[in-house]
């Protein structure tokens, strides 16, 4: 089927789809091209069980990783135990993420059910009612007031025909729809005013319409095949924990090698036979499971449920887990225009009467002109003492009124209607008689170019005096300084006459008129989205503002809200002319665009990609059907949760509850927290691990005696689990939105993270090997070699311990020093450390001595191991010192 139906005439189209305007299709032509083409409704690609979801989870590189460290502990080192808490960990992280993450097939599925479910058609020569889905192309499609349009239509007739297309366009301003062929073959889809497209509402007037596009041939279904074929973008997290998980894989691998090697070569020559290699080979698998934070998905994934929890109560509802985390790595929001920085509320902003422009705010009398004329000549109906229903202009006006204490509905019936001489697309004007006493008030609103060809008279002050010259001009020039502004800008007039007329036409009411005044509208941006926008500015992110308005509107908005400078060179890059530029230039100059007006769905998801070819992390905002192609490129979209579609939802990976731009920066701090605060265990989980390996690896290599397979997984569940989720929660750090982005490049071992884990775990092990030594020479038992190397080996157990619970008050903070008033506010932490401190200790007791092979040590040998903990304060406190005066934060 062809693609510019609106540059074809109604005749034409009618002959290339072999209907009848007057009778339509034959029911043995709906037939076979309902077989044809098929029903009007949405196609969505096949949708995975939930046991592909299931298995789907098990893909990720760190899982493998678990996986492998799982089988090779279980069955090659026996240690069954440490197996299962692996693979427990790994199927509970599976069974989080299938119910975590939102369903993609959640946008088709709701486009479907915007489909309108009964359709009015020309079948035949009658005008039947079937259901939308049984469209074909070429039948007649009749529409009224209230109507959603149930195909893509090109229109043969529009009597006053206004349609409401910003959840296709983002354009919130009704379009004026006219049945005239159009010139040119690249007009923007909002400027297309002989079509009306599916899933768009009728708010005016009535219409007919020729089928051109049904089901997936829609402008609608273009969305919804962006939609299926839209790329899925790896989130940073889940990239960094990729990247954590092949580091760690080289770390183990090597591990694995330098023992075996090491301990064979150490060995006597007589004695390397194969007994000595399984040995070898057990103790160097030893150690690589050691050396995995088995519990690091885990935490991972409790760090981020919390913080959707935290997010929540800021308004910001999380539907897939790791967008928590890549809000907080955002360079660039692409927001929508419409309904996210703009209230999607047509207002009264400014009003010109008496010679000279009034603000909204200004109090204006009931016997106004300029205000009876408005609501006057007004359609809006009014229900249950406020609500007003009909067009956003007219709506606007009427709620001015409101807004000024004006008693409209007595107004209405003190000044009812007795004729009218409706609206329509070519004279630009609507008119109303009205009682006025024991005359009539005729009130006219419209184009004010228009409006002014029929006035004779002014009034200023009260006072009416026949126009001028100069009037007529100050009033065109004030009229184009509104329009500059981004208002929409409608003409007052009114006059007063004897009787109603015989013949109520617009050659006979609309002439002679007195200029009462001008009204400009727009939809006003959101009160707190100026200041958001500039907290975005500080923290390094960038606003990007693309919207389905025209142009001035776009670039008015952009300069209130601050996302474009008054004056600077800037422009706003317009749907047309970016379809003009290559991807590849496109690619090199997107940084010099902010604002985009007149865009398609297309043209969204091209900006998105030309941000993401520039190594930026996108958000997306948006809340109509057209943003959803564009939401599910993003990084991560954010959907609108009062004005939002379903489908915007559905594509979303985060949802607003109230609609608040500012609520995404708040949203973005919550996300550089959990990232920081995954740094932090990462930090803390990876440097004990590394204490731990490098301790069991020297005491093999210098045949000291080793620390027993229990102690060392007892250590594991003290150590890595309270205070590693506690560091978790750690509240937001002062000064965090004052940071730049860290960008895609950046990973969990970014600013110092990978050096501090080296040299914190290497110290570490250095004081547990020094722990060990001084035990050897401390204690009761100082005379018995034998329970002298027991006590050694006891306090090499609790220093690691410990140690590990004092590292974990380091790991608060990469560089700065824990000496401070925040360092205990997060009581969580300091919880999690007293029980596991007291966890920790508890082996001492008389009965669990011999379940951990340890003994019961003195006051001084316990003064050992404290003060090795406090050493591991001491040194890291002094490093991070010297690192902040050297400039490495």
């Amino acid at each position: 089927m062809a693609k510019n139906y609106y540059t074809e005439s109604i005749s034409e189209v009618e002959k290339n789809f072999d209907t009848s305007l007057s009778d339509g299709l034959t029911k043995n032509q709906a037939k076979e091209r309902l077989e044809k083409y098929g029903p009007n409704a949405l196609a969505s690609k096949k949708k995975k069980s939930m046991i592909m979801r299931f298995i789907d989870q098990f893909k990720d590189f760190m899982i493998i990783v678990l996986i492998i460290a799982a089988v090779l502990s279980g069955v090659v080192a026996k240690e069954w135990t440490d197996a299962a808490i692996i693979m427990i960990v790994v199927v509970l992280n599976a069974i989080l993420g299938v119910f975590q993450e939102a369903r993609s097939e959640a946008a088709i599925d709701a486009l479907k059910e915007m489909a309108t479910p009964n359709a009015h058609v020309k079948r035949n020569g009658a005008i039947i009612e079937i259901p939308s889905t049984e469209l074909v192309p070429g039948d007649i499609v009749l529409l009224e007031a209230g109507d959603v349009v149930p195909a893509d239509l090109r229109l043969s007739q529009a009597y006053s025909l206004k349609i409401e297309e910003s959840a296709l366009t983002g354009e919130s301003v009704p379009v004026e729809k006219a049945a005239e062929t159009l010139e040119g073959t690249d007009i923007a889809l909002g400027d297309r005013v002989n079509m009306a497209y599916s899933n768009t509402n009728v708010t005016y007037g009535r219409g007919e319409g020729v089928v051109v596009g049904t089901g997936m041939h829609t402008e609608v279904g273009k969305i919804a095949t962006m939609l299926n074929n839209a790329d899925e973008t790896d989130t940073p997290l889940k990239e960094n924990l990729n990247q954590l998980g092949k580091t760690l894989t080289i770390m183990i691998l090597a591990i694995c090698v330098v023992v075996f090697i090491v301990g064979v070569l150490k060995a006597d020559p007589a004695q390397r036979n194969s007994t000595l290699m399984i040995n070898m080979f057990l103790v160097a698998v030893s150690l690589a499971v050691a050396a995995i934070p088995e519990g690091l998905p885990a935490i991972v994934t409790i760090i981020l449920a919390l913080g959707t929890q935290t997010m929540a109560k800021h308004k910001a509802i999380v539907r897939k887990l790791p967008a928590v985390e890549t809000l907080g790595a955002t360079d660039v929001i692409c927001s929508d225009k419409t309904g996210t920085l703009t209230q999607n509320k047509m207002t009264v902003e400014k009003i010109f009467y008496d010679g000279q422009v009034f603000p909204d705010k200004d109090a204006i009398s009931e016997t106004n002109p300029a205000l009876l004329s408005m609501v006057l000549a007004n359609d809006t109906k009014i229900e249950n003492a406020g609500d007003l229903l009909g067009d956003p202009t007219e709506t606007a006006l009427i709620q001015y009124a409101f807004d000024k204490n004006i008693d409209v509905p007595a107004m209405l019936k003190k000044y009812s209607r007795v004729q009218e001489v409706p609206f329509d697309s070519d004279r630009k004007l609507m008119s109303t008689v009205n009682k006025y006493g024991d005359k009539y008030y005729v009130a006219v609103k419209g184009a004010p170019d228009e409006l002014l060809k029929r006035v004779t008279q002014i009034e200023i002050n009260g006072q009416v005096s026949p126009i001028t010259t100069q009037q007529r001009e100050n009033i065109l020039a004030t009229n184009q300084s509104l329009a500059k502004q981004a208002l929409r800008v409608l003409g007052l007039a009114y006059k007063i006459v004897d009787k109603t007329y015989d013949d109520p036409t617009t050659e006979n009411v609309e002439q002679d008129l007195i200029f009462a005044g001008l009204v400009g509208m727009i939809d006003p941006e959101r009160p707190e989205a100026r200041a958001a926008v500039e907290e975005a500015h500080n923290a390094g992110i960038r606003t990007v503002m693309i919207t389905g308005d025209h142009q001035v509107t776009a670039q008015a908005i952009a300069e209130r809200l601050g996302i474009l400078k008054p004056g600077q060179d800037e422009r706003v890059l317009t749907g047309a002319e970016l379809d003009k530029l290559s991807d590849d230039y496109f690619i090199k100059h997107v940084q010099d665009y902010s604002v985009y007006a007149r865009v398609s769905p297309e043209n969204k998801v091209r900006i998105v990609k030309a941000w993401q070819a520039n190594g930026k992390i996108v958000a997306m905002t948006g809340d109509g059907v057209n943003d959803a192609p564009s939401l599910k490129q993003a990084d991560i979209g954010i959907g609108m949760g009062i004005t939002g579609t379903e489908v915007s939802k559905g594509a979303s990976d985060m949802i607003l509850a109230d609609d608040n731009f500012a609520t995404i920066v708040e949203a973005v701090k919550q996300g550089r927290k959990v990232f920081s605060n995954i740094q932090k265990a990462i930090l803390y989980l990876m440097s004990c691990n590394v204490g731990e390996v490098l301790t069991v690896f020297m005491m093999t290599m210098l045949g000291w005696d080793i620390l027993a397979p229990v102690q060392l997984l007892w250590i594991n569940l003290v150590t890595d689990t309270l205070p590693a989720i506690a560091l978790g929660v750690e509240p937001v750090e002062d000064g965090i939105m004052k940071r730049k982005p860290r960008g895609r490049k950046s990973n969990f071992f970014s600013g110092g993270v990978a050096s501090s884990i080296i040299y914190q775990g290497i110290l570490e092990g250095i004081l547990v090997l020094g722990a060990y030594q001084i035990g050897l020479h401390v204690g009761p038992h100082v005379n018995n070699p034998n329970l002298q190397h027991a006590d050694a080996l006891t306090m090499a157990f609790l220093t690691l311990g410990l140690i590990q619970l004092f590292h974990a008050i380091n790991s608060k903070y990469v560089h700065q020093s824990i000496f401070n008033k925040h360092t205990f506010s997060n009581k969580w932490f300091n919880w999690a450390i007293i029980i596991a401190a007291i966890i920790m200790a508890s082996v001492e007791l008389p009965f669990m001595t011999k379940l951990f092979e340890v003994t019961e040590l003195d006051g001084i040998q316990w003064l050992v191991i404290l003060c090795a903990g406090l050493l591991m304060i001491i040194i890291v406190e002094i490093v991070k010192f010297f690192q902040r005066k050297l400039g490495k934060e």
